[in-house]
């Protein structure tokens, strides 16, 4: 039966022909023959615009032949004197730094690729002079010192800085890899966390056009290019949001895949093959598909396969089999691989032994400048779609033949005298054997006034100037009126409001701000309506590259679904991977592009710093600004959630981020103080290189209206926010700190204690832990230089009578944090452990975190000073139904 059989069919004899038609060309001349002609007529039928479904994998052959290839515009000979001059600094650079400090470093992966990047940069990628844009160049981390080796060659970097590579702490060195933080001159995007870059690549060129489309910057000419290895498309980030680049036509896009076959300890896919594998996933995402596999050594090989056996055989052999042709003999390589078919051995017996290994060990397209840049223009010329160019290379390619192919390559960090030797042989570089001479391998350049330096200048002069490069040239953003924060510092009066409303409505008022308001970007992944913000889709639209192509079902409700090219709000549906991609994308716009945006990702508190801990580091590293919103926090306020979805950890994870400003506010006018700061840090003159972490609560509550002088302790993490009542001079003391909604309980407990059992509490918020934290820890760091700095949680809590109790809806990791800078007797308590599903009553009961918990802790912690009987505990456990 067939799918088809369900529809009718007005001419089944026409059909029945076609398939005769087919059933003879399969008698007569095979099934080989009967595929390839099918082939023929899907791309005819592709060519002519037929509604049919595109093949998911071709044979495994160049996607342009060498007849098809344009012209090579550039000077052949001078670029591959240009890549030889970098191909060796970049291997003396590892070298060095291993025989000097045993730092390692990696070489065959620019061996591998150097001319993928070569052609890029004299043809392709373009700086940002002309429009303080350029390319967008995600570059594969292990390939940083060939990328170095160009910078030096090009003047942007010295002989005593290539000897410094992976030496920091100077503060004048090489990082490892491409971090901007580290060198933000030249760096700008963090790829060495494996998969993130393919990731971010994607969300970048959709930011771009979101950028274009909003008419806040022309980034029609911006082309994002990502270097990808291919064991790194194992990776499930590299693949994640390959169909959103091919739903929305990122043709801004290019993937380049460098397929040498080789994973970090063996190959790729040892019984597969990689390439095949991905043509298919990518062609099934919508891209568009270049396959650039085969040097022009094969051209006279392929002509003479006349029975398309050849194809077969390479279509058939798997990966693993391939790289040990690259490093056999040609007596094995001429029997193993063309003995098994009378037509190979016919082609096989025509090739001599030299030609037979040219063949098999060095001629791929990726070592070949005019099928790299053949791909290229395909890329950059295709409309419509992304395209990944999927481009075969030996893996320490010109390293020699202890490096070419070899499954260790990747730990392999230096190479011996006599290998140096062959190398600059091999690629034919004036060094002489007494350069060589001794303990160290010299650095090598043609001079500053060379016709090899003078083209390369020319080349970049003429595509925009330098790259990779990162150039922030953007100006502050004017601060924001008054009038939004003092609306939070009012207070609610009777109305019952959850601090995750008290931010949306602040954000709203900020969008409408006539300076600033278009520049933030509200990033949300599909729970926009859990957080209050439904209000801001007829507002500010979310946006579609295409609009809104359909009638919504709420078209006739004033909060209605609304779709719009240049909406403001990008919900990215459930992926909070894809969220935080997109935020990043915005929060280094200022960067990138020139263009300070203002991102706010809001996202269930749980599935933020918990699944995307890695992307917050890379945000980090690349500089990132704005505003990460964990909604609906702490363990105990996600009531009938459970386990899952309770966060407790998310500070810590938060707390260990360097870059990350972590604030947990437990009143609205907390936020309004935290976010008007965080505009002024970020957005300011001095713009600093950090982003605002927030955890807000979906749990109503009254919210106060600010009391005087209380901003400095709210930034700093502590104020004393409610003084005990008046009580007899010999009554019990005690201090009472909390964060977020734990404030909340903590006031109740402060009035059980006075009312209760004689106990006067004076009533802390602490809105950042970690900012205490930070600060005392700078404290201790300058008393170690000689300076007297006391940490101000020491300051604040100086001569508070009675012990400290500190509280919150976090695992007590999250406030002990602090307690060594703490005078007075410390206990925390929290909510650790796994969450569970229940009313917010019943789990703070659980956890012990609820007011009458509270009470109890604080008197057993007074009863171990001796300032309350032990039998007070037992009775206040009694009393508030604790036993049990």
């Amino acid at each position: 039966m067939s799918q088809l059989d369900q529809l009718p069919d007005n001419d089944p004899t026409e059909v029945a022909e076609w398939q005769e038609s087919l059933d003879s060309a399969v008698r007569f001349g095979g099934r080989h023959r009967a595929s390839y002609l099918l082939r023929r007529v899907n791309e005819h039928a592709e060519r002519t615009e037929l509604d049919l479904p595109p093949l998911l994998e071709t044979p495994y052959l160049n996607t342009i032949p060498t007849s098809s290839e344009p012209a090579y515009p550039g000077d052949e000979e001078m670029e591959a004197r240009i890549t030889a001059w970098n191909r060796w600094n970049a291997a003396a650079m590892v070298t060095r730094g291993n025989q000097r400090a045993g730092l390692g470093g990696h070489m065959a992966t620019f061996a591998s690729a150097a001319w993928l990047y070569e052609t890029g940069f004299q043809h392709f990628f373009r700086g940002k002079e002309a429009d303080g844009s350029g390319d967008q160049l995600y570059i594969q981390g292990h390939a940083s010192p060939g990328i170095y080796a160009r910078a030096f060659l090009e003047g942007r970097l010295t002989e005593g800085q290539l000897d410094r590579f992976r030496q920091e702490t100077a503060g004048d060195g090489l990082p490892s890899y491409p971090h901007p933080r580290r060198l933000p001159w030249l760096w700008e995007f963090p790829t060495v966390s494996m998969g993130l870059g393919p990731l971010s690549a994607i969300y970048q060129a959709r930011f771009n056009r979101y950028l274009e489309h909003r008419g806040i910057k022309d980034t029609s000419h911006s082309h994002v290019w990502a270097f990808l290895g291919d064991g790194e498309m194992d990776e499930p980030e590299s693949t994640a949001a390959l169909a959103l680049a091919g739903r929305e036509g990122l043709d801004n896009l290019t993937f380049v895949i460098n397929c040498n076959l080789q994973r970090l300890d063996g190959p790729v896919r040892p019984n597969f093959k990689i390439v095949q594998e991905l043509e298919a996933q990518f062609r099934a995402a919508g891209w568009n598909v270049v396959k650039s596999l085969w040097g022009t050594a094969w051209d006279r090989l392929l002509a003479q396969d006349t029975t398309g056996a050849l194809v077969r055989r390479l279509r058939e052999v798997p990966d693993a089999q391939f790289q040990t042709y690259a490093t056999r003999d040609a007596e094995y390589v001429r029997g193993h691989f063309f003995g098994g078919d009378p037509a190979l051995r016919t082609i096989g017996a025509a090739l001599g032994d030299a030609d037979l290994l040219e063949l098999f060990r060095t001629s791929r397209a990726g070592h070949e400048p005019r099928k790299v840049h053949a791909a290229y223009r395909a890329a950059v010329e295709h409309q419509g779609a992304p395209t990944v160019i999927l481009v075969q290379t030996v893996k320490g390619y010109t390293l020699g033949p202890g490096f070419e192919s070899r499954n260790a390559n990747h730990q392999m960090k230096k190479l011996t005298g006599k290998e140096f030797r062959a190398m600059r042989d091999l690629l034919g570089l004036p060094i002489p054997d007494s350069a060589l001479a001794g303990e160290q391998v010299p650095y090598a350049h043609p001079g500053e006034n060379s016709p090899e330096v003078r083209y390369l200048r020319e080349r970049r002069a003429a595509l925009g100037g330098p790259a990779p490069a990162r150039k922030v040239v953007a100006r502050p953003l004017p601060e924001p009126s008054a009038k939004p924060f003092e609306a939070l510092q009012q207070g609610s009066g009777r109305q019952e409001i959850a601090t995750t409303m008290a931010f949306i409505r602040l954000v709203k008022d900020l969008m409408r701000e006539k300076e600033t308001g278009r520049r933030w970007v509200p990033v949300v992944p599909d729970e926009a309506r859990t957080f209050g913000m439904e209000s801001l889709f007829p507002s500010a639209g979310l946006y579609s590259p295409v609009g809104q192509t359909y009638d919504p079902v709420d078209r006739d409700q004033l909060l209605y679904y609304k779709e719009a090219k240049d909406g403001q709000i990008l919900n990215e549906g459930i992926t909070e991977a894809g969220s935080l991609a997109d935020f990043t994308a915005a929060a280094t716009s200022y960067a990138t592009h020139g263009e300070p945006m203002i991102p706010f990702y809001i996202f269930y508190s749980m599935f933020g710093w918990q699944r995307t801990a890695d992307q917050f580091w890379a945000l980090g590293d690349q500089l990132g600004r704005g505003f990460v919103i964990g909604a609906t926090a702490g363990r105990t306020t996600m009531t009938g959630e459970g386990l899952q979805h309770a966060d407790g950890h998310s500070h810590l994870i938060a707390s260990t981020n360097p870059a990350a400003v972590s604030y947990d506010p437990a009143f609205a006018y907390e936020i309004s103080v935290i976010v008007r700061e965080g505009l002024r840090r970020m957005y300011g003159p001095d713009a600093e290189d950090v982003f605002y972490y927030l955890t807000v609560y979906n749990e109503p509550k009254v919210q106060p209206a600010m009391p005087q002088g209380v901003e400095e302790g709210i930034l700093k993490g502590l104020y004393r926010y409610k003084e005990a009542a008046e009580a007899p001079a010999d009554a019990p003391r005690l201090q009472l700190l909390a964060s977020g909604t734990a404030v909340h309980w903590i006031i109740e407990a402060q009035r059980l204690l006075a009312e209760d059992w004689g106990v006067a509490a004076d009533v802390w918020s602490a809105p950042s832990w970690t900012e205490l934290r930070r600060d005392a820890l700078s404290c201790d760091a300058a008393q170690l230089r000689g300076e007297d700095r006391v940490p101000y949680v020491t300051q604040a809590l100086h001569g508070a009578p009675g012990p400290v109790l500190a509280v919150s809806d976090w695992m007590r990791a999250v406030p002990d944090q602090i307690a060594q800078w703490v005078e007075q007797d410390w206990t925390s308590i929290g909510t650790d452990g796994y969450g569970l599903s229940d009313t917010r009553e019943a789990a703070r009961r659980y956890f012990g975190v609820d007011p009458q918990s509270i009470v109890a802790t604080a008197l057993a912690t007074l009863a171990r000073r001796g300032e309350v009987k032990p039998e007070t505990v037992r009775e206040a456990r009694q009393r508030y139904g604790l036993e049990g």
